[in-house]
């Protein structure tokens, strides 16, 4: 089983936040299946450009939404978010200038820091944005 296969019980509950998941973990596997494969620098380069640019978008929609229905918990969520960017962009940074390789480790704690992030922070959001549309 991959580390990023997407099980029902991700699923928060709003069905933007759902499907921007579902495709973190679709661009993750991608990065992981890649891994394993022995993609080269570039091939590998380019996935984990494109998890972090939608990384992004996915972070800018649930911060979107925090603010615009006034959300209590946005500065601790924010900063997970935060937290999460430049963990991940200071990688980067560190394998594209070959100081680093993408790792067993390193999908590990992508794949934990989602389902984490997901069944916590993220269904607190859900249930909160849910009770103000009820």
């Amino acid at each position: 089983m991959s580390l990023f296969a997407w099980k029902s019980e991700f699923d928060v509950g709003h069905s933007e936040i759902d499907s921007q998941h579902k495709r973190l973990f679709e661009i993750a596997a991608e990065l992981h299946a890649a891994m394993l494969a022995g993609k080269g620098h570039a091939a590998l380069d380019r996935i984990l450009s494109s998890l972090i640019a939608y990384t992004k978008l996915h972070f800018a929609t649930e911060e979107g939404l925090m603010q615009k229905h006034h959300y209590p918990d946005y500065s601790h969520h924010k900063a997970e978010h935060d937290s999460l960017t430049g963990q991940v962009l200071a990688f980067q940074k560190e394998f594209q200038s070959g100081q680093k390789t993408i790792t067993i480790d390193l999908m590990k704690f992508l794949s934990g820091w989602l389902t984490h992030h997901i069944g916590g922070t993220d269904r607190k959001i859900a249930a909160f944005l849910g009770n103000r549309r009820a």
